[in-house]
């Protein structure tokens, strides 16, 4: 228990019987639950757990179980596996913590505090923010992480988070009741996708700076070559649901006819651009001055009329920014 709530932690483990032994081990004694979800490991990952749970079955109820899928399902499902079983249990607040070791422990009461407390009813890790981020991350994921990152502030109307793609998060009960686990993104994308149906219903999101943790023997299962341009994809396309979802159904705003006349009118601008750039290499005339007017001033106003809606967005999102500090020194917890 943690403040008077329940707490459970979800651990999604796929060939990582080098770490999982390590992350069970050193799980804070205010977790009430630990479930962790095997994604059909080919390594001893699952025998791993198995041991623990007979060694804490000694005498005591074990706080450790077991979730194994028949077939690989990706991260986001076996992370949506472990929120059924938390539901189920009627836990609280339920974190989640990877397998591999790269989040640390002594961070989960951070990442919990804001929740438990009632301040918002989702956290995440956000290792961009810390000091030496820069230094500790590997540059090629740090830029890639900020590149989805900005993607994901539109997409997701959360314009104050950042570090998108973290797994170290924790979330309320109400609102794992409310969003729909079904449709969650079932791979890497499911972060993104998650914070999408989270802005939908308004639940607050605070970001909740952490240390950075690399080389202690995770094995990196992502290929940003391949990553990217599927997450961008994503994105985009959950951008589209979450302005008819919420902008449309649930309620009606007119930025959504910003984005809509926006886009059309950068496109047009954008083409004719093309266009007559091309006309003027292949062909050696020089084009029609008002032509060329007119193509500039469809991209410009295509670009003013989505920053106006990109403003809009933002001050409809206001109310669900919350922001956490770090942990202080003297033993506050957070947000004191």
């Amino acid at each position: 228990m943690y403040e008077g709530k329940s707490v459970a932690v979800v651990v999604p483990a796929y060939n990582e019987q080098t770490q999982i032994g390590q992350v069970l081990a050193t799980m804070p004694g205010f977790v009430d639950r630990v479930i962790v979800v095997d994604d059909v490991s080919q390594d001893a990952t699952a025998e791993i757990v198995r041991q623990w749970i007979a060694e804490e079955s000694q005498g005591q109820s074990p706080r450790t179980v077991l979730l194994c899928h028949e077939a690989n399902a990706g991260v986001g499902s076996a992370i949506v596996t472990g929120y059924r079983e938390a539901m189920r249990q009627q836990m609280d607040v339920t974190a989640v913590m990877a397998g591999d070791g790269q989040m640390d422990p002594g961070e989960l009461e951070s990442i919990v505090a804001p929740v438990a407390a009632g301040q918002c009813d989702y956290t995440k890790g956000n290792r961009l923010f810390y000091r030496n981020a820069w230094e500790i991350i590997p540059r090629h994921r740090f830029l890639g992480n900020a590149f989805l990152s900005m993607l994901t502030k539109i997409a997701s109307g959360y314009w104050h988070v950042a570090d998108s793609q973290t797994g170290y998060t924790a979330i309320s009960l109400e609102a794992l009741e409310t969003i729909d686990l079904d449709g969650v993104y079932p791979r890497y994308g499911y972060p993104n996708d998650l914070l999408v149906r989270l802005n939908i219903f308004d639940f607050r999101v605070a970001d909740v700076p952490i240390r950075p943790v690399y080389n202690v023997g995770e094995q990196s299962k992502m290929k940003l070559w391949r990553v990217i341009p599927t997450m961008s994809w994503l994105i985009f396309r959950r951008f589209c649901w979450r302005l008819g979802r919420k902008y449309v159904i649930r309620d009606f705003h007119p930025l959504v006819l910003f984005y809509g006349f926006g886009f059309l009118s950068s496109a047009i601008g954008l083409l004719l651009g093309l266009y007559l750039l091309a006309h003027r290499i292949i062909f050696g005339p020089p084009v029609a001055e008002t032509s060329a007017l007119f193509a500039a001033l469809l991209l410009l106003t295509g670009l003013q009329l989505e920053l106006f809606a990109m403003w809009f967005d933002m001050e409809v999102n206001r109310d669900l920014k919350v922001r956490i500090g770090p942990k202080r020194r003297d033993g506050a917890k957070p947000g004191a």
